[in-house]
């Protein structure tokens, strides 16, 4: 290879990899040639195909950047922050003590696999030998995520007709943790994001806390109120719409096909991309719509976690994303936590890879769909009607009476041990609409709860 594709290759792999992100300048002319021990008119070579190629971009009286595509231009924007750019140059060292892509690990800084396989832990996940199980690494594996299971979720994800490759998923622990690493990763201090309202409400505290401005966006029963949201747009300039639009969370709601298609046009029209939190997706009819299956990663960004079927305490989740985001996020997630659980990972691949869990998520459809019916029936004989009608999730959401105080209410029902979500928690605003409250449908029809409803005379 002549050194002129040398570099080539090298700085080809640097922004395949995410050491290099979109948006990002490189080396002068000079400088170059004197960090990669080259002549001048080598780099001029180099940089000049790396355009030709698609890889760089050439801007007159500034020098060469990093291309981002069309769909991923907006969301890049924000990675060119001094500070950030500055941290994840620091990733490389810490890429390759994870990926370990060199055979000699005198840099590593752990001890060798080797040295855990005789300790207790190791006793206790040692395979079982059974046709699906797999050696138990005790390294920290790909940051991310281990291969079958991303190779597994693309798969299931292609079922609802979302087309991604395992290099585009990138696991985490859970939907919260995918939330945080986007939040990280494109919003800054001050920035406006929209929300459904009533929505996700640790998401509200999320975003408060990194200091972003929440704006909320009014749910109906067939997703988000489309004037409202093309309102709130131009009046807040905000950067992204974090939204769920299967079985909502707090009101259970989904969105209809018409809402949705006009969504993702109204969301091209505001230049915002949109974050789909689906933690219900494999619980799910495939049919039902999506807009990561309308845009097809373009503008939205999905989450999906396992943690609402399988597990609370099951702390995995995923992104399903662009490849240069999925890359960048990689990058975020490796600066702020290392790695996930390679052992979680390796049990959920195989409960995957066995059928166990589509066996189990056929159960727990039943168990949701016997328990929404009764939780309806009951609900209506104490007359708390529903929002919207059970679309498949855990949650229903009743509106209560003009004036009711929905945090007292909770107050009461706690002192007879009956804990209640007040509908107030979950609007951004903390300022009702009207006053309601989140019911989860396991629990809608104890007769505790029933009787409490109608010793407060709401509806009944």
């Amino acid at each position: 290879m002549s050194l002129i594709e040398d570099l080539v290759a090298r700085i080809a792999h640097a922004i395949d990899q995410g050491l290099l992100l979109p948006g990002r300048r490189l080396p002068a002319i000079r400088a170059a040639a004197l960090e990669y021990g080259v002549s001048k008119n080598t780099v001029v070579e180099a940089y000049d195909r790396l355009v030709a190629r698609g890889w760089l971009q050439a801007r007159r009286g500034s020098g060469f950047y990093v291309r981002a595509n069309e769909t991923t231009q907006g969301l890049m924007e924000a990675v060119a922050a001094p500070h950030i750019v500055e941290a994840v140059d620091l990733v490389s060292l810490l890429r390759e003590q994870l990926q370990q892509v060199q055979h000699v690990r005198v840099g590593d800084g752990r001890p060798p696999a080797g040295w855990m396989e005789e300790s207790e832990l190791g006793r206790h996940l040692r395979p079982s030998g059974g046709r699906h199980s797999r050696p138990v690494s005790h390294g920290y594996g790909d940051p991310i995520g281990f291969a079958p299971l991303r190779n597994a979720i693309a798969l299931m994800l292609s079922e609802r007709s979302i087309k991604v490759n395992a290099d585009q998923i990138l696991i985490t622990f859970g939907a919260n943790h995918a939330l945080d690493l986007i939040i990280r990763h494109l919003l800054r201090r001050g920035d406006r994001v929209l929300v459904d309202s009533p929505g996700y409400y640790p998401l509200f505290g999320k975003l408060r806390l990194a200091g972003i401005e929440v704006v909320g966006v009014r749910r109906n029963p067939d997703g988000p109120d489309l004037d409202h949201l093309e309102s709130q747009i131009a009046k807040a300039a905000p950067k992204i719409f974090f939204t769920q639009s299967l079985a909502h969370n707090p009101t259970g709601s989904s969105i209809s096909f018409p809402v949705a298609h006009n969504l993702l046009q109204i969301a091209a029209r505001g230049g915002i991309h949109v974050v789909e939190d689906d933690p219900f997706g494999d619980v799910l009819p495939a049919i039902q719509p999506r807009l990561a299956a309308l845009d097809q990663l373009g503008r939205v960004i999905c989450v999906g976690t396992f943690s609402k079927t399988l597990s609370a305490s099951l702390r995995i989740g995923y992104i399903a994303a662009s490849p240069a985001l999925t890359n960048a996020l990689c990058n975020m997630k490796m600066l702020t936590v290392v790695n996930s659980s390679g052992y979680l990972e390796h049990m959920v691949s195989d409960l995957i890879e066995s059928g166990q869990y589509r066996h189990h998520l056929r159960r727990l459809r039943e168990r949701i769909g016997r328990a929404s019916h009764r939780a309806q029936a009951a609900l209506d004989r104490v007359g708390l009607g529903l929002f919207a009608p059970p679309s498949g999730g855990y949650y229903l959401w009743t509106e209560l009476p003009e004036g009711t105080d929905d945090l007292a209410l909770a107050a009461r029902a706690s002192r007879h041990s009956i804990f209640i979500a007040p509908g107030s928690v979950f609007y951004p605003e903390r300022e009702c609409i009207r006053p309601g409250m989140r019911i989860n449908i396991a629990y809608a029809d104890d007769p505790s709860f029933l009787q409490f409803m109608k010793t407060e005379r709401l509806g009944a």
